[in-house]
């Protein structure tokens, strides 16, 4: 398959020239008389390249993922970005989730035909628009009202309308439709709501990321004679829940220590073959030989030109405060070459966005090419001083070849 006509989009992977120019045609279509879906081939580029090709298998998910417009659900200046595997804003600091992500939540509850659904952030509206195909009814709560109003809007101009929505906090959930046969949450608590947990229909099942504001971990539960049975799935990354939720958490994000968990690759608490700690994970493997220190590395390995091999870990920092970051970590490479756009090639980035969760800058260690035995780099990169969050990404980007990395540090320096 070609990737050729690639631009990079920092956070999560690539887009095609074809969907830059997306936004024209459908601004464009009626008055020139455009086919009726003029996105549908990047639609189905998207579920074939992001979705399908990287495990998604439930027939009817990815059905329904061909079909909801995904234009229609993000904001004007990002909608040439729609059908990348991205996650983007949608205003008020929260943002849209890369379609692969949306496709394996809504595979993992299972979605059948009379189920009633209760989703917890409706954002834009895009998720409860893939449960519309699938279930009987979906109930939508938002707990910031722009947000909510405008995707109610939206969904009744699509016509989703077993789609119920309300401006709420999602942590009370919506006891009046109560008991839901499943329950979706696309925010992050510290705990699970108590009131989610009573409106859980018996034999039900719950799907929720959990944990920390940088870390957390997607929790599958079914309920069974009233208490939740739990199983842990892999790493993610989510905007809190706010309301109730954030009120009771806990643990805080600390800005002027910032740090890198499980650099070294060791942890894998679910054996389930990911790094714990790090999120939307692709093309990657834990091997537990051959690492230059300790039991385990991990393996980027892509054989073809565009993949997201890669691993993200998200951070907070206070670029008022840090003024750089000196990073270590070990790399090998094997017949590594670089990919078809400029922007395809090995490496580690470390992107910086603002207060409202926009990215504005980047900084990067590489390229990594060709083969290489194990190699130590130190280097120190500069903290933009708006800087308050940081996402590094690792891993081929784009290029073709094998990269093991371990022993990844972060040393925060003061301003």
């Amino acid at each position: 398959m070609s990737h050729r006509g690639r631009i990079f989009c920092p956070a999560w992977g690539v887009i095609t020239l074809s969907m830059i120019t997306l936004s024209l045609i459908l601004s464009s279509s009626v008055a020139h008389g455009q086919r009726s879906d003029p996105a549908r081939e990047s639609r189905y580029r998207m579920v074939t390249e992001f979705i399908e090709r990287e495990g998604i298998t439930n027939t009817r998910v990815l059905d329904s993922i061909r079909q909801v417009p995904r234009h229609e659900f993000v904001t004007p200046q990002h909608r040439r970005e729609s059908y990348t595997d991205s996650a983007l804003p949608i205003g008020f600091k929260q943002t849209i989730s890369p379609p692969f992500v949306v496709a394996y939540m809504t595979q993992t509850i299972d979605p059948q035909p009379e189920d009633r659904v209760l989703e917890i952030g409706t954002g834009s509206g895009y998720q409860a628009a893939v449960l519309s195909n699938l279930v009987k009814a979906v109930y939508s709560i938002e707990i910031v009202e722009p947000l909510g109003k405008s995707a109610a809007e939206r969904l009744s101009r699509l016509k989703y309308t077993n789609v119920k929505t309300k401006i709420g906090d999602g942590y009370l959930g919506w006891e009046e439709f109560a008991p839901f046969d499943k329950i979706i949450v696309t925010c992050s608590p510290e705990n699970v709501p108590q009131p989610l947990i009573d409106q859980l229909k018996e034999g039900g099942m719950l799907l929720v990321p959990l944990g920390e504001r940088y870390q957390q971990v997607f929790h599958q539960f079914e309920k069974k004679n009233g208490k939740l049975d739990e199983k842990k799935l892999i790493s993610t990354l989510f905007v809190p829940m706010t309301g109730t939720s954030e009120e009771q958490r806990k643990v805080k994000p600390d800005p002027q220590n910032p740090k890198i968990l499980n650099g070294d690759f060791e942890l894998d608490e679910n054996q389930d073959g990911y790094a714990d700690h790090w999120h939307y994970q692709r093309l990657t493997t834990l091997l537990e030989e051959g690492a230059p220190e300790g039991k385990r590395c991990i393996l980027f390995d892509a054989p073809d030109y565009g993949r997201l091999s890669q691993a993200l870990q998200a951070a907070p920092i206070d670029g008022s405060k840090i003024g750089s970051l000196q990073i270590r970590l070990r790399y090998k490479s094997e017949e590594i070459k670089k990919g078809e756009e400029a922007h395809e090639f090995a490496s580690v980035r470390v992107h910086f966005y603002d207060e409202n969760r926009k990215e504005f800058d980047h900084q990067m260690i590489g390229p990594f090419m060709g083969t290489q035995g194990w190699t130590t780099i130190t280097k120190t990169i500069p903290v933009p001083p708006k800087g308050r969050e940081m996402i590094f990404r690792m891993g081929l980007n784009g290029a073709t070849g094998k990269l093991w990395m371990d022993d990844l540090t972060v040393t925060p320096r003061p301003r």
